[in-house]
């Protein structure tokens, strides 16, 4: 052996989503620093960049319901302070501003050094792994988005036409299912307000099957989503099969031209398992089932480590073929609440006009803090996760739990 990096011995740090807004540099407090040691002290070191980085003339808001994440790119410099040296582009802020503004963070993330992966300017730059070289080998990252709005989904270079620039997306679609006398009530529903008429008609005009929709007497399109009729009552998530493919095909790129593979999903799907019991997004418990199965076989195809986030609440840990499997980190740094400007449509949602201030609509956005992210002490304890390989094999995982200030103000806590 002449290299280290062939001993087959690595330390990965992983962390979950990261919306950042104000400095990481100023605080010297022991459990503070500790954190950075530990992502600094490993080979490899991952988080979700969950925003648009950019400067004030980079992009064009894009609609949303969310918050309109603008990432500084001066603060890139205090993440890889920290000791992130890896992230994932592919979630659902990086397009807050546009094609414009994603392009403009991923050039941002290029200058400041960073290893990323997820998204680009058409679908194979999305796509492919970006790789960091470590004394420990090399480390290729994929990252992927399943929550998003059918534009932000980059497309491919055609014969006569350039690809759109977006993000690497994992599609998935899901399937209601209803006992007989409740299917027999939504079909009556869907006869006599002539919804299946409109759907005969948009069959006949420029759609294909598969986007209107199912006709006859076991399916139902009904108001966008597809029931069937079955013992209970279950919704199920199937992925979408196009996505899957291309993203397996990508894994074993990675699996050849790396000694490591990590996959980054971002995801806000949930299982209904415990939907009955949970008073809001909080409470959940596992991602959809499309996630995880998806997890598994990016293990079977390669992968070394699969690491989830979007939920913004810690979920469940599984070894998976001796390899770890993170259904969602949560928060790593959450400063979502501090964001310097917000466009004047995300005030009109709660009826502010366009002298309203940021501090104007994240006040009615939460009520004065009596919903949202604000108000649910889940979002606001996570945890990061350091794995460690000795002679190609997984040896440790250690969990290291994170306070990020739930009740304190927006200017302190996350």
């Amino acid at each position: 052996m002449i290299y280290d990096s062939e001993a087959g011995n690595i330390s990965i740090a992983l962390t979950g989503d990261t919306m950042l807004s104000r400095r990481l540099t100023p605080f010297t407090e022991a459990p503070y620093l500790a954190i950075k040691d530990i992502l600094e002290g490993a080979d490899a070191a991952f988080t979700n960049l969950e925003g648009t980085v950019r400067a004030p003339e980079d992009g064009t808001q894009d609609p949303t319901e969310g918050t309109p994440m603008t990432i500084p790119p001066s603060l890139l410099d205090d993440l890889k302070w920290m000791g992130v040296n890896m992230v994932s582009t592919a979630n659902n802020h990086v397009t807050d501003f546009g094609q414009d503004g994603l392009l403009a963070s991923l050039r941002h993330v290029e200058a400041a050094g960073l290893v990323h992966s997820g998204s680009g300017a058409h679908l194979t730059a999305a796509q492919k792994p970006g790789y960091l070289d470590t004394k420990g080998g090399r480390v290729a990252l994929l990252s992927a988005n399943s929550f998003f709005k059918p534009w932000n989904r980059a497309s491919p270079h055609g014969p006569d036409l350039k690809g759109r620039p977006g993000v690497n997306i994992i599609g998935y679609n899901e399937t209601h299912t209803l006992p007989e006398d409740a299917f027999a009530d939504l079909s009556a529903i869907d006869q006599g307000l002539g919804f299946d008429k409109d759907i005969a008609r948009r069959r006949q005009g420029f759609f294909s099957d598969k986007e209107v929709g199912g006709a006859g007497n076991s399916e139902i399109t009904f108001l966008g989503k597809k029931f069937v009729e079955g013992d209970g009552f279950a919704v199920d998530t199937f992925i979408n099969g196009m996505d899957e493919a291309d993203n397996l095909r990508w894994i074993s790129e990675a699996r050849r031209q790396s000694d490591w593979v990590v996959f980054s999903l971002h995801c806000h799907a949930y299982s209904q398992r415990g939907a009955d019991t949970a008073a809001n997004a909080a409470d959940m418990e596992e991602l959809a089932d499309f996630a995880r199965a998806f997890a598994r076989r990016a293990i079977d195809a390669g992968v070394d480590v699969f690491v989830c986030h979007g939920p913004h609440i810690s979920l469940g840990v599984e070894v998976y073929e001796g390899k770890p499997i993170f259904y969602s980190l949560g928060n790593f740094i959450f400063q979502n609440d501090t964001v310097t400007s917000v466009p004047v449509e995300s005030f009109s949602r709660f009826d502010l006009d366009h002298l309203a201030t940021p501090a104007d609509f994240l006040d009615a956005r939460s009520d004065g803090g009596k919903k949202g992210f604000g108000a649910h002490e889940n979002y606001w304890h996570s945890i990061f996760s350091l794995c460690r390989f000795a002679d190609g094999k997984l040896d440790g995982v250690e969990l290291y739990p994170l306070d990020l200030g739930f009740g304190l103000s927006r200017s302190q806590r996350g």
